[in-house]
């Protein structure tokens, strides 16, 4: 392994603790230089850059709040506080050379040891100013082979919700700019991977929080491979808030498990004025969470009435003693949502 960024820059050790604003430090990761808003900088003769860039370029999410940093990504869970040189890695005490510390926004934490703790190699060239850093198992090596790209053209459109919601289990719906492998989606609310809940094509995803939200500001990080075979990380923050009802799904006809043609009538009652997205597969095949939304599968909108009652055709491909999976999610003005499946037989 290339020696450690410690070892490379331990004259950095014996000259004053002096911050410098280090721009002509470049950091690669696995073969791709990565771009910062907050330009890496050099303190104590370790590098610092902000916290979530390569946390999340190397596969972790993060969450923080109050000063307190925690990252889960690769199997490993790390711990950081603002000001302390104590951290955990996978539960274990570490002891910082340098804490993490602000810049105006921005909380830098130690390249070096993040990496590392992710199980990443770290490498430094003094004469370049370069950090290269290389994942446990990456394709990389040495440049014999690369990692997909990073897309940096790729976006989210119509992600809801936005601004605040009155509810602490709701809807998330977002677009993708361009098509995706659905079974690469992985989607993470405050740090939390909720992809089991997910149902998706290459086009979007929907999923309806499976745990209660705190009243506050939340972070939703989805990460994936677009079909052109690039890699791309995207998401949106929303705040949540108490006040509104919560929502409901109820006497749903057909009952579960009874046995359907290929048309048939579906209907229940939730929230008034609920808006209710219906998933129905006649393959009912799921892969990794995801319910893949595509040939022999049924999607629709509708508005559930003042009393809440909505009701909808469905038609779905099926065969004979095969089944199919009715995916309900309804959405109430509030935004309290609830989801709920129904599997019938053919």
């Amino acid at each position: 392994m290339v020696g450690l960024l410690a070892s490379a820059m331990a004259v950095g050790l014996f000259a004053a603790p002096t911050i410098l604003r280090a721009n002509t430090i470049t950091v690669v990761v696995n073969g791709s230089p990565m771009q910062f808003d907050q330009q890496p900088i050099e303190q104590a003769g370790r590098v610092f850059v902000p916290l979530r860039g390569v946390f999340e370029r190397l596969g972790a999410t993060v969450v923080y709040s109050n000063g307190q940093i925690n990252a889960t990504g690769n199997g490993r869970s790390i711990s950081l506080h603002i000001g302390s040189t104590q951290a955990t890695v996978n539960g274990q005490p570490q002891t910082l050379d340098v804490a993490p510390f602000e810049v105006g926004a921005r909380t830098l934490v130690p390249l070096r040891f993040v990496a590392q703790a992710l199980g990443a190699n770290v490498g430094w060239n003094q004469s370049n100013s370069t950090v290269t850093i290389n994942s446990s198992g990456s394709a990389y090596n040495g440049g014999a082979s690369t990692p997909p790209p990073v897309n940096q053209s790729f976006y989210l459109n119509n992600q809801r919700p936005r601004g605040r919601v009155l509810t602490a289990y709701p809807a998330l719906h977002a677009g993708f700019s361009e098509s995706v492998n659905a079974n690469s989606i992985h989607v993470a609310i405050d740090g939390r991977d909720v992809t089991s809940n997910v149902y998706g094509n290459a086009s979007g995803f929907d999923v309806t929080a499976p745990f209660a939200l705190n009243n506050g500001t939340h972070r939703v990080r989805v990460t994936g491979t677009t079909q052109a075979g690039s890699n791309f990380a995207a998401g949106w923050s929303f705040v949540s808030g108490a006040g509104a009802s919560t929502n409901y799904i109820r006497a749903v006809q057909p009952l579960a498990n009874a046995v359907v043609a290929s048309n048939f009538s579906l209907s229940g009652r939730t929230l008034p004025n609920s808006q209710v997205h219906i998933v129905a597969s006649g393959e009912a095949a799921t892969l990794g969470g995801l319910l893949q939304v595509g040939t022999g599968t049924f999607q629709t909108n509708t508005t559930a009435d003042g009393s809440g009652y909505f009701n909808v055709n469905v038609s779905v491909n099926i065969v004979g003693g095969g089944t199919v999976r009715v995916i309900i999610q309804s959405t109430a003005p509030s935004g309290a949502s609830i989801e709920s499946t129904f599997n019938y037989g053919t």
